[in-house]
Formats: C-alpha cells, structure tokens, sequence
C-alpha cells in the first residue's frame, strides 16, 4: 500500500475525529465558554481556550490542597501533610512546564495563583487548627485566620507586581515555602506522636502560625533559587552537597523537611540584617518587588 494514501487516511481520520469533538463541544461551549475581553475597543469575544498541559499540573495542586482540607477533617493528618508537599510538586512543575514549551497564557497565571490560595493557604492552615489549635478557643482559629488572610495578600501583592520582579529574588516568604514549614510541623508531630493539643505546644503552633503570616507580607528578601541552572557545569562538590542533603532527608523526612522549612523562613530577616544593619549588601543586588512562586 501506497504510504502517501495511508497517511491521508490518517491525517482524514483526525479531522472528522476534531470535527465530531467541535460538535460535541459546541452545546457545552455555549454554556460554559469563556470569553476574554479586547481592551482596546471593549468589546468581547470567544476565546481560543487554555493550555491543557501546564493547566493539568495547577488542577493537581488545586486538587492537592483540596483533599488536604478533607482529610484534616477527617483527623488524617499524615494524609493531609503528604498532599500538601504533593501539591508543591505540581506548584513547581506548572510554571517551568509553561515556560518550557511556550505556553505561558494570563489565564494559567490567574489559575495558578487561585490554585495557591487553596493549597497554600487554606489547606496549611484548617489543617493545623485541627490538628492541634481546635481546643486553644479564639486563639485557634484567629490564628488560622491570620495565616490565611496573610497567604491572600501575598499573592494579591504579587499579581499586581508580577511584571517587575527581580527572578533572583522573592519579597517575603513565598507561600509553598510557609506552607512547608506548617505541613511540616504537622507531618513531624503526627510521625512523632507529638501532644499537639497540649496548651503549651498548641500556644506555640498558633504563634507559628501568626509568625509565618507575617513573613509572608513583609519585604524580607528570600533567594528563590529561580537563578540556577540545571543544563550548565557546576562544582563536583555541588553535587556532592546535593547527594548529601536527600540523604539527611531520607534518614527522617519530616523532621528534614521542617528543619530545611524552617532554616529557610529565617533566612529572610537574617538577610534583611545584614543588608540594612550590617550594610552588607550582596552582590546580586537588593530585591525591591514582591515575587511568588
């Protein structure tokens, strides 16, 4: 058989394949679809869709954080803590995702940071509070409260500077990082057997909780790794640090994991100190926008 004929063949099958879905599509589309606006004559019109690929990794996160808040519910809080790193995994992977194959878009963008709203900020803290601020009273969920609305704000800020930001560096903790320093607690608490409910500790979780908010809003400058490239030679060292960090990790990965978390949200105000006390400044430069991940 002629390969010329059994490729038009195929190439016939995918368009009467495309247009059985564009007829299946178009009552749902009627309903459903989404327009976006011209600014320039204000009119709108249909869109041309989303980015399936980098969009499946935010739905991941979303659906992450969302199973967090269920299994805390339910008092599955290893569940709970293991979906929340999950969900940061899949928040890393959309945005290089998007920009490896040039499908960046302002809907992944707004999507993403709404994904982050529920996995990094709601699901840490409800998951907390039932953890281990439930029985603390107004204490408890004020400071729940609080980290949430702080996570709200961060990426509120961060929307609205997301055109002139230094890649360098994040303005503030950056919300997966706060995230991993509650999940963290709880993963360590639940893997130890920790009272979490025990006043003295629970005072501390919601002291924890409070603190994390604020660092998320303040203007600490924290690396954010986005300057490191993998596809260039590095030290042989480098990799031996590397080898050497995920073995401290698997020798207790929650109790790592919250000492890395937590070393890192401290990282800020240290930095600041030294950059405005100290007058240290350091040689990339001193951050001045607020960044998200």
């Amino acid at each position: 058989m002629n390969p010329m004929s059994i490729t038009d063949s195929n190439n016939k099958e995918d368009d009467n394949f495309e247009r059985a879905a564009e007829q299946l599509e178009a009552p749902l589309t009627s309903l459903v679809g989404d327009y976006e606006e011209n600014h320039d004559s204000g009119t709108t019109a249909p869109a041309r869709g989303v980015f399936l690929l980098p969009n499946m990794f935010t739905t991941g996160a979303l659906f992450c954080g969302f199973y967090s808040v269920i299994a805390g519910m339910q008092g599955d809080f290893y569940a709970g803590s293991v979906a929340i790193l999950v969900a940061m995994i899949f928040d890393g992977l959309d945005g290089r995702v998007a920009r490896l194959t040039n499908t960046t878009s302002a809907f992944g963008a707004e999507y993403d940071s709404l994904s982050d709203m529920i996995s990094f900020g709601i699901a840490p803290a409800l998951l907390m509070f039932n953890w281990a601020l439930a029985d603390t009273g107004k204490l408890g969920w004020v400071a729940a409260f609080l980290y949430t609305a702080c996570a709200a704000l961060r990426l509120a800020r961060f929307n609205t500077h997301r055109d002139s930001v230094d890649a360098g560096y994040f303005v503030g903790l950056s919300s997966p990082a706060a995230a991993a320093a509650v999940t963290g607690s709880v993963w360590l608490g639940q893997t130890h057997d920790f009272p979490a409910s025990t006043l003295p500790l629970a005072w501390l979780h919601a002291v924890l909780l409070a603190t994390l908010g604020f660092l998320m809003i303040a203007r600490f400058p924290y690396f954010s790794f986005k300057n490191i490239r993998l596809d260039g030679r590095v030290p042989f060292v480098r990799i031996f640090l590397i080898v050497g960090v995920l073995a401290l990790i698997a020798l207790d990965p929650p109790l790592f994991i919250w000492i890395f978390s937590i070393l890192y949200a401290i990282s800020g105000p240290i930095q600041h100190l030294r950059q405005n006390v100290l007058q240290m400044p350091d040689k990339e430069g001193d951050p001045r926008d607020p960044q998200d991940s």
